[in-house]
């Protein structure tokens, strides 16, 4: 499955489409050059049941990590993802 990034000024979003469909979405906040937030999580019931969410969450902390971020989960998914995972930790901010 590709998860793709797309970002516009201060906006993002970590997404899978299929067919020019979008089917799961994560969506970011910048709040500055080094903090981002997770505001929403959403997989199509397509989707569902084949860990489409959790790839969203760790493909924005690849990116986090790559690009210097810190991440805040506003998200009640992506916060549980980072609490199941503590391997996650150095991309969160504290």
């Amino acid at each position: 499955m590709l998860v793709q990034h797309k970002q516009v000024g201060g906006k993002g979003m970590f997404f899978v489409q299929q067919e020019g469909n979008i089917l799961a979405e994560m969506v970011y906040t910048m709040v500055s050059a080094e903090k981002m937030i997770i505001e929403h999580t959403e997989v199509s019931d397509e989707l569902r049941g084949q860990n489409t969410g959790n790839q969203l969450v760790s493909t924005a902390v690849e990116y986090a990590r790559t690009h210097g971020i810190k991440i805040i989960p506003l998200c009640p998914f992506a916060n549980a993802v980072f609490k199941k995972k503590p391997e996650f930790a150095d991309a969160l901010y504290v």
